[in-house]
C-alpha cells in the first residue's frame, strides 16, 4: 500500500475529510474525518496522519458525494466494503458493526450496544470505542445515547449529533435529551 491520500468536502458543518491508501484490491478508507470547533477537518488530518497527498478516486469521490448528500438530510445510508475494518481491535469492529445495524430515525445507548456485542456492563467502553469511530457517518454513531437518555459526546460536537439526529426525526429537547421510549435493539 503506498502513502496515505486524502479528499476534503465543504458541508453545512464545516468540511469533513476522507483519508484513504489504494491497494490492490482498489481504495481503502482509513479515516473519514469531521470538523470540530474550531479546527477544520484538514488541520485534523494533517495532525493525525503527517503528510497527505491530496488524491482522487471514483469510488473514494462518489462516498465524499454520499456523505455530503447525508449531512444535507438525504437518508442514505452506506455500505462498508470501501472501509478499513481491519484497522479496528476485534472490539471495537464489533462495536461499529452493532453500531452501523442502527436505523436512520433510531437511536440505541451504549448500554444495549455493549449487550448486543456481549459485553454486558460495558456502556463506557462502547462509549470509548465510538468516540475513536475511524468512520462517523458511514458508521452512524451519532445514533448512540447515553442511558438516560441524553445526547453524549460525538467527534464533531454536540451540536452536530442533535442537528443530525434532528435531520432524521429523532426529537430532541433543549437539554439534550432524545424524546423516545423506542430504542434499537
Amino acid at each position: 500500500m503506498g502513502p496515505c491520500l486524502h479528499l476534503s468536502r465543504p458541508s453545512a458543518f464545516g468540511p469533513f475529510s476522507i483519508v484513504w491508501k489504494e491497494g490492490a484490491e482498489g481504495p481503502r478508507v482509513h479515516r473519514v474525518v469531521l470538523s470540530r470547533e474550531g479546527t477544520s477537518s484538514e488541520e485534523i488530518v494533517r495532525s493525525a496522519f503527517g503528510a497527505t497527498a491530496r488524491g482522487s478516486d471514483p469510488a473514494v469521490a462518489e462516498l465524499g458525494d454520499r456523505i455530503g448528500a447525508f449531512l444535507e438530510g438525504a437518508a442514505l445510508s452506506f455500505e462498508l466494503d470501501l472501509v478499513a475494518l481491519e484497522l479496528c481491535s476485534d472490539f471495537q469492529r464489533r462495536v461499529v458493526l452493532a453500531e452501523h445495524g442502527v436505523p436512520r430515525g433510531m437511536v440505541s445507548t451504549y448500554g444495549r450496544i455493549a449487550q448486543v456485542v456481549g459485553v454486558p456492563g460495558g456502556a463506557r467502553a462502547v462509549g470509548s470505542a465510538l468516540a475513536r469511530n475511524p468512520f462517523p457517518i458511514v458508521i452512524p454513531c451519532h445514533r448512540a445515547i447515553l442511558g438516560d437518555g441524553h445526547l453524549g459526546g460525538y467527534q464533531g460536537g454536540s451540536a452536530m449529533k442533535r442537528a443530525l439526529l434532528e435531520l432524521e426525526g429523532v426529537e430532541v429537547t433543549e437539554s439534550g435529551r432524545v424524546l423516545t421510549n423506542e430504542f434499537y435493539y
